[in-house]
């Protein structure tokens, strides 16, 4: 038996990526220098980091990257990324990030986007760790974006090449032919929209609209907003500020899980895009059909006094969970079965195809309602040859039945991994009701970030044995890199000849 793919490929690009881990380390050391904490937790992972992928970049000269290589090397990024992000919160010694099993889930949760978080004591971490637990998620974020488009599309992992069919992508590589100038093009689109963000949450402050929202506060909200990410460096998320912060956060929620590809066009004055796609029409649809059906919920239960603070928290969490972005403006926990529920479900819808959100995703489960909508119209009248239009463009069957293998496959990972969580934490004598278990199963794998209980949204993962944790840490890598670049790892075919 020969080896089939040349591993080096995979490794000498990964050894480029790594290289230049040391660049955005420099913001999170510049906090640190400034707050006159640790230096050490980022000057050793600078040094790391470069070393090691300068030692991985001289493995080969070869630079093509075939579909083999191409899966190993989504996965170890990805991964790597994570044990790299891990090591200032083990290096800073503070509270529960100190422990390895803690650190690694809580980078794999930054850099997944999934806001999942094992700290319990929010004064024990420096202002530097907390800027870098923000900027990992920032750059996961582009990071998925840019290998969606890159990588997954060509790869057809679970039908994410129909965001080409969706909105247009080909256009895009008609202006820019090559990856690099399409990443470029997304770039600006992520950044003008974050720095926007900033703009925005500290003229609050500048207004007097929002008197605890500090410049730090409105960089580290805006990477981890945009981001579709959740982290706050606040322990009570979004409900430590005003009421305009928070209704200014929706919209860049909402702005951050649409696809990136149809905002760069409305940059252009091509709103036209909007209005013809199927996916947006539906994105917005689910939001508000949620968010009405939320707040009537919250306003039969008289859960909030007022009828705006009802409008407000129901926009607000549906949003944040539709999108996967997981900020809290008040604690859900508290809120009654139905609403809980209802937020539950949105957990599986997730954004839109071709940006930074996470979950199955809205064009997924537009598809496979058109496609079932099209099978009882057939089964009917079984002479008639009815193909799926996606914004007026035939989706072809085998996309059809990626999806749906895709959908399939994710409702089978959910279901093992909530058995699994309530079997561990059984065995480990942590009291978890099947909900909390069904609801951080989601979360993790979905990279949505809080759930119900133990690990709401004013709580923490911490309490799950180290066991479950690293389950959950598995989770948010396969879940974010949409499952099949890893299980097609773990097939000896792929290894062989």
């Amino acid at each position: 038996m020969t080896l089939r793919i040349d591993w080096r490929v995979s490794a000498s690009l990964l050894g480029t990526f790594l290289k230049w881990l040391w660049v955005p380390m420099l913001l999170p050391l510049g906090v640190a220098v400034l707050d006159g904490t640790a230096l050490a937790p980022f000057l050793v992972p600078m040094l790391g980091t470069t070393v090691v992928g300068l030692g991985l970049e001289r493995l080969t000269d070869d630079r093509e990257l075939r579909a083999r290589e191409a899966f190993l090397l989504v996965s170890l990024t990805w991964l790597s990324f994570a044990l790299v992000g891990a090591v200032p919160f083990v290096l800073a010694g503070n509270g529960t990030l100190a422990t390895p099993v803690n650190a690694l889930f809580e980078a794999m949760s930054g850099v997944t986007t999934t806001g999942a978080t094992v700290v319990v004591d929010f004064a024990a971490h420096s202002r530097a760790v907390f800027m870098w637990r923000a900027l990992i998620q920032w750059l996961g974020g582009l990071g998925i974006l840019v290998l969606a488009i890159a990588l997954l599309s060509q790869l057809s992992v679970g039908g994410a090449q129909l965001m080409e069919t969706e909105t247009q992508t080909q256009d895009v590589r008609k202006l820019t032919p090559r990856i690099r100038e399409t990443a470029a093009l997304l770039w600006q689109v992520y950044i003008g929209l974050t720095a926007l963000m900033v703009a925005v949450l500290y003229g609050l402050h500048v207004v007097g609209l929002a008197p605890e929202m500090t410049l730090y506060d409105a960089v580290a909200h805006a990477f981890t907003a945009v981001s579709t990410s959740g982290f706050s460096p606040r322990g009570n998320s979004l409900a430590a500020f005003s009421p305009a912060v928070q209704w200014a956060t929706i919209p860049f929620m909402v702005a951050g899980a649409t696809n990136f590809v149809l905002i760069y066009f409305v940059t252009t004055g091509d709103f036209d895009r909007l209005r013809r796609s199927d996916e947006f029409r539906f994105y917005v649809g689910i939001l508000a059909l949620f968010a009405v059906a939320v707040g009537a919920v919250l306003a039969v239960d008289a859960q909030f006094a007022t009828g705006e603070a009802t409008a407000r928290h129901a926009a607000f969490q549906v949003v944040s969970i539709v999108t996967t972005t997981g900020y809290a403006s008040t604690d859900f926990n508290l809120w009654s079965s139905a609403a809980k529920h209802l937020l539950f479900v949105c957990m599986f819808i997730g954004g839109m195809a071709g940006s930074t959100t996470c979950s199955v995703k809205t064009l997924r489960w537009l598809v496979v309602l058109k496609s079932f909508r099209r099978d009882l119209f057939v089964a009917s009248n079984p002479d008639v040859v009815r193909p799926v239009r996606l914004s007026g463009r035939v989706v072809s069957e085998d996309s059809i039945r990626d999806i749906y293998a895709y959908t399939l496959v994710s409702l089978v990972f959910f279901i093992a991994a909530t058995v699994i969580v309530v079997v561990d934490a059984a065995r480990s004598g942590v009291a978890v009701t099947e909900f909390e278990a069904m609801s951080a199963a989601a979360s993790t794998f979905f990279n949505v970030g809080p759930a119900f209980g133990i690990a709401g949204p004013f709580a923490s993962y911490e309490p799950f044995p180290a066991s479950t944790k690293l389950l959950m840490t598995f989770l948010m890598w396969i879940g974010r890199i949409e499952i099949v670049p890893v299980l097609v790892l773990l097939t000896p075919g792929y290894w062989r000849s």
